[in-house]
């Protein structure tokens, strides 16, 4: 009987892993806890559930985790295929819907004949020939068996989410449609003029914060950051980040507002929409009141507010090898936000990562490795081999290994890196070594 791998976890990690694995003919039983066991920042029964945001960020090559989408659909991501089917208009961004994305992941891992669910929580931890994707909040006896590895430190940090409003809520009388630089109409606008902004910026720093436990306010990972926490860095630091107006031309004015808050669609339909940048710890009716002193949004219907909960990642650097896998126990991997990679697609990718290396382990095939010449190994070989304060990264240039001839244009250089690791990728497929990379 053929070896079977288990796989602990159906988020976006967990699902790519266990479709990796079983497109290269491993079994797999796949456990996942909903919908008998929720954790707090879920809702839905569904796999691959997103829960901060619905955007996967910028499809650009770029920008590093473009370029990350398009190695992961070269090498048969089953997330970006979903997502490239379910997405919605956001610019440069892929966005999706996150219903339809999620039952579309679903569909597939329950479609797979190679791959078994369980649904069930998850209390022993496998010996070997397991990928463990069970994300930022894993907690129980899992946890506790985890965290007794030996080697092994716990990184902690919190996370916060935006608010999501109806889109028939908004006031279009002072609302516009368009996105940054005339690339196209795929966001909301919220114009604020001077008077406004310095309102909403002081109505934040006076507003009743809900309380998270053992949160001192210093453990706030940078890429997302409560709104709140931003204001108090500064009158004008939320105008540089998520209220800028740059690249903006109010119609109503001909002219660039003061600051603008931009909402980006969550569904197909355009029914919903959260704010961009917006995450908080601002109690419910603080969210409410505050939230509609923003221009168009006054009289806003909040469909989800904002909300904050703590993750909780491992050290990978000396634990992880370059693979995701424990370098104490071979056949033992992780995947996911618990590696310490931080977003959407770059879960995803540790997930593909893992389930490629698993499988080839398991099929008795050399281990590959991608190389810091590409934007997916690269955060593999940094979530290994980080020096110094181990931080949550997401995907950037800085990750991948320079050019050996210096452009000084930074545009034109990342188009030379993409290029670059691009074709790594392509040799890696065109390997006879790596013809797996084409089953299933």
């Amino acid at each position: 009987m053929k070896k079977r791998a288990t796989v602990i976890g159906a988020g976006l990690a967990g699902c790519e892993a266990a479709w990796q694995l079983a497109r290269r003919g491993i079994p797999v039983t796949l456990v996942e806890m909903k919908p008998h066991v929720f954790s707090p920042a879920h809702h839905s029964a569904g796999f691959a559930e997103l829960v901060c945001s619905n955007s996967l960020r910028s499809d650009r090559l770029t920008n590093a985790v473009g370029l990350l989408k398009e190695e992961m659909r070269q090498l048969g991501s089953l997330i970006l295929r979903v997502a490239d089917a379910t997405r919605v208009p956001a610019g440069g961004a892929l966005a999706v819907d996150r219903e339809a994305f999620s039952a579309g992941v679903t569909r597939e891992m329950e479609a797979h004949p190679l791959i078994e669910i369980v649904r069930e929580e998850a209390v022993f931890l496998p010996q070997e020939n397991a990928v463990i994707a069970t994300g930022p909040l894993t907690h129980g006896a899992l946890a506790g068996q985890i965290a007794a590895l030996p080697g092994l430190q716990t990184l902690h940090f919190y996370d916060a989410a935006a608010p999501i409003v109806s889109g028939e809520s908004l006031n279009m009388d002072k609302v516009f449609r368009q996105s940054r630089y005339g690339r196209g109409d795929d966001y909301l606008n919220c114009p604020l003029n001077r008077e406004e902004y310095e309102a909403f910026y002081h109505a934040l720093l006076t507003a009743e914060k809900a309380e998270v436990h053992g949160f001192d306010g210093t453990q706030v990972f940078e890429g997302c950051m409560p709104i709140e926490v931003m204001a108090a860095r500064g009158e004008m630091v939320m105008a540089f980040g998520p209220m800028k107006p740059v690249g903006l031309i109010d119609p109503r004015t001909g002219r660039e507002p003061y600051a603008a808050v931009q909402l980006r669609a969550e569904n197909a339909a355009g029914t919903l929409y959260n704010l961009v940048g917006f995450q908080t710890r601002l109690k419910w009716g603080e969210q409410r009141r505050v939230f509609s002193m923003i221009p168009g949004l006054e009289n806003a219907e909040f469909l989800r507010y904002g909300v904050m909960h703590r993750n909780t990642f491992l050290h990978a650097p000396g634990f992880l090898d370059s693979s995701y896998q424990m370098i104490g126990r071979p056949g033992l991997y992780f995947a996911g936000q618990m590696t310490g990679v931080e977003g959407y697609v770059e879960s995803a990718s540790s997930g593909l990562v893992a389930g490629i290396s698993l499988a080839r382990q398991m099929l008795g095939l050399p281990p590959v490795d991608f190389t810091d010449l590409t934007a997916i190994g690269s955060l593999a070989h940094h979530v290994a081999h980080a020096t110094g304060d181990f931080q949550p990264m997401n995907a950037n240039f800085g990750l991948i290994a320079p050019l050996d001839a210096h452009i000084r244009n930074k545009q034109e250089r990342y188009g030379a890196i993409a290029a670059r690791a691009l074709n790594v990728i392509e040799a890696l497929r065109s390997n006879p070594l790596c013809e797996d990379f084409y089953a299933g």
